[in-house]
């Protein structure tokens, strides 16, 4: 029994540090950076502001560590989005992020009036006027619902665009052109909706159970509106620069990934993440070695995700892209969106 204890002992201490190892993120080296990418916060900014702010402190707490050069939201900022109240718990907890991170937004379906596309409330707290002072801030081609920002960092020159959710062809029309101009950069597209169940489902058990890909319906901007199948078919698939889409919304899908392959033959990863919890997303640049890794973390918990009951794999929470980071941009053969049908 005596020679039991030690070796029990032994194994518990390397049971905690494996625990403990697992729960960090570790430092980014030099010659990386890294994207923050924050998913649906409705349910923070209504119920559990602490929540919203854990994670935008933790990302300024950790800049340095984790050479963060960019933070992006996918939107469904709040879930109500004619209620004050939650709007001014988002604003606190981005406020965090405000003059020490360049950062941009994607409006939800929670954050406009689904039906007209309408968004007074978005526009008070975070219109354009609160960003047209910093030098990474491209422009709007309204109050800020839809915006892009250019970021440059370890010698890869980025741009990145946010839209609204169902984004009409007014706003896809604006994009291609902001897309053409910065065609020597490579392009990260956030939108709120894109990925989930392909048909909108009749039944709540759709949401978890029917087939899952590129969404072909809509739920803002009536028939103005363009699913995710019409934006890649309109803008996405149609510039060679674009390297990353990214999106939330499917609370009942919750981490999902494609790879898809534009007109021009350029590779586009699609990346949906919608994890509660205190769930976000690092994406690690790694030039030198032409990948992205990323690494699904919450602050509130204090550790990465290792799969959740929705979605098991681990694979779908904690992996890496291969991506060519430092070659010539594609430039070949950019168009404008086609013709709606």
């Amino acid at each position: 029994m005596k020679h039991r204890r030690p070796f029990a002992i032994m194994l518990a201490l390397l049971l905690a540090l494996a625990s403990w190892a697992w729960a960090q993120v570790p430092p980014a080296p030099e010659g990386t950076f890294t994207v923050a990418v924050i998913g649906d916060t409705q349910n923070y900014a209504a119920t559990s502001p602490e929540t919203f702010e854990a994670i935008t402190r933790w990302i300024v707490d950790n800049r340095e560590a984790q050479r963060i050069v960019f933070v992006t939201h996918q939107g469904d900022i709040v879930d109500r989005a004619d209620e004050r109240r939650q709007w001014e718990n988002a604003r606190r907890a981005m406020d965090t992020l405000h003059g020490v991170l360049p950062y941009g937004l994607s409006v939800g379906n929670h954050d406009m009036v689904a039906r007209t596309g309408e968004k007074p409330l978005y526009e008070e707290f975070f219109g354009r006027e609160r960003f047209e002072g910093f030098d990474w801030y491209g422009g709007s081609p309204d109050n800020n619902g839809n915006s892009y920002q250019l970021i440059s960092a370890e010698g890869v020159d980025l741009i990145f665009l946010h839209l609204e959710c169902n984004a009409p062809d007014d706003v896809l029309a604006w994009a291609s052109l902001v897309l053409n101009l910065h065609r020597d950069r490579r392009a990260i597209v956030t939108t709120h909706m894109y990925l989930g169940p392909l048909e909108r489902p009749t039944e709540s058990i759709g949401y978890f159970a029917d087939p899952k890909g590129r969404m072909r319906w809509v739920k803002c901007h009536g028939e103005r509106g363009n699913s995710p199948q019409q934006i890649w078919d309109k803008l996405i698939s149609r510039h060679p620069n674009i390297i990353l889409v990214l999106a939330g919304d499917q609370s009942r899908t919750q981490a999902m990934r494609m790879q898809a392959t534009g007109v021009h033959g350029n590779t586009v990863d699609e990346l949906l993440c919608d994890i509660r919890q205190g769930y976000f997303r690092l994406m690690r640049f790694v030039p030198a070695e032409g990948r992205i890794e990323v690494r699904t973390f919450s602050p509130t918990l204090g550790q990465l995700c290792g799969g959740t009951s929705c979605v098991p794999d681990i694979a779908q929470h904690q992996f890496s892209l291969q991506c060519d980071l430092t070659g010539p941009v594609p430039t070949r053969g950019a168009q404008a969106p086609a013709p709606r049908n």
